[in-house]
């Protein structure tokens, strides 16, 4: 082949691919910016939601204990409720019976001590009367346990299928929360050292260093955060010795075991901050890993979520992780355009 034809090939391959790719660029050009701006705007916003959760700050005398408390503290889950109200009745029912036995010992010892009854009676059988104390207490039994029955069924009733699951794990002596339906990351909850007393956990910061903080010996550096109003799966289990997760202000114990999992439904009824402690002897520090649980209104929910990496909503994949693929089909037609008429060109040429 002579110089002239190499050189008029070369040509007309290189206006066949200019001829090819242009066409291409000019269809397919729209479309890749679409996808660029599609992940830019699902990569603001979850930026934008990604730095808008600060920590609640907890209300003094709510969820945590008080100086001098003789009482339940205030309840916040409808068990809770329940139960708190089963105890006071219990109490007035253990008053009144105690009152009424306290009552007949007074009778007996005011009326039938030997100076005022000198001869006391023969009578050994009141067909009526030990009638009257036998069924009695039976049905004073049967009326305690028909609500309290209730209760036990209300405490371990499933959770619906669709309800957020968290699962706990007790450690020596920290707690870890996962969240496998957002995305499968951890926290990880040590409590706040206490200022002029040796240091408990090293590396974390002291209690009120932090507008939000709550009481010294229950606040943690990273709280179990929850939705509000809505079931929640629990999941417990240990690490290494039995623990026991409990917070009183939300009606909710239960055992950490090695190598089993625990289930229990959590519902908080309104946003606020709950502490609890292990109730489980579990060793040198046992004192010394609190649980605090901060309840969410679920839009507030979805934004902390979103700041821990991998974060999604409820089984969602992360916004940055869908907007990736988007943009692998806008640049492919353009490949594939291009390169069917450059081989022509140069076959044409030869």
């Amino acid at each position: 082949m002579s110089a002239g034809r190499v050189g008029k090939a070369l040509g007309l391959s290189a206006i066949g691919l200019l001829a090819a790719a242009v066409p291409s660029f000019a269809q397919d050009a729209p479309a890749a910016p679409s996808a660029l701006a599609t992940g830019a705007a699902n990569g603001a916003a979850m930026a934008s939601s990604a730095g808008s959760y600060t920590p609640m700050a907890p209300t003094p005398g709510i969820g945590m204990p008080v100086d001098g408390g003789l009482n339940l503290q205030a309840q916040f889950s409808p068990t809770g409720v329940y139960g708190e109200w089963l105890h006071h009745g219990l109490l007035w029912v253990c008053a009144i019976i105690s009152l009424f036995v306290l009552i007949l010992l007074a009778i007996i010892i005011v009326r039938f001590n030997r100076r005022a009854n000198p001869v006391a009676s023969k009578t050994s059988h009141n067909t009526v009367l030990e009638v009257v104390w036998t069924l009695l207490p039976v049905l004073i039994l049967v009326g305690i346990a028909i609500p309290s029955i209730d209760l036990i069924a209300k405490q371990y009733k499933p959770a619906p299928k669709t309800a957020l699951t968290v699962k706990i794990t007790g450690n020596q002596w920290f707690w870890t929360y996962g969240y496998p339906d957002n995305g499968d990351f951890e926290v990880i909850s040590n409590m706040l050292n206490i200022p002029g007393e040796p240091t408990i956990n090293n590396g974390v910061r002291e209690v009120g260093s932090k507008p939000w903080d709550g009481p010294s010996h229950l606040e943690v550096d990273n709280r179990m955060v929850v939705p509000a109003g809505e079931p929640i799966r629990l999941q417990i289990t240990a690490a290494d010795v039995i623990h026991s997760f409990a917070v009183p202000s939300l009606w909710f114990k239960l055992d950490a075991v090695p190598g089993r999992i625990n289930e229990k439904v959590l519902f908080i009824e309104k946003p606020g901050v709950y502490y609890g402690q292990c109730s489980e002897l579990c060793g040198a520090k046992h004192g010394y890993m609190p649980i605090a649980v901060e309840a969410l209104p679920r839009d507030k929910y979805n934004a902390w979520v979103l700041t821990h990496a991998g974060g999604a909503i409820d089984g969602q994949k992360p916004a940055t992780t869908a907007a990736e693929p988007a943009a692998a089909p806008a640049a492919a037609p353009a490949g594939d355009a291009s390169e069917a008429p450059a081989g022509e060109a140069t076959a044409e040429a030869e």
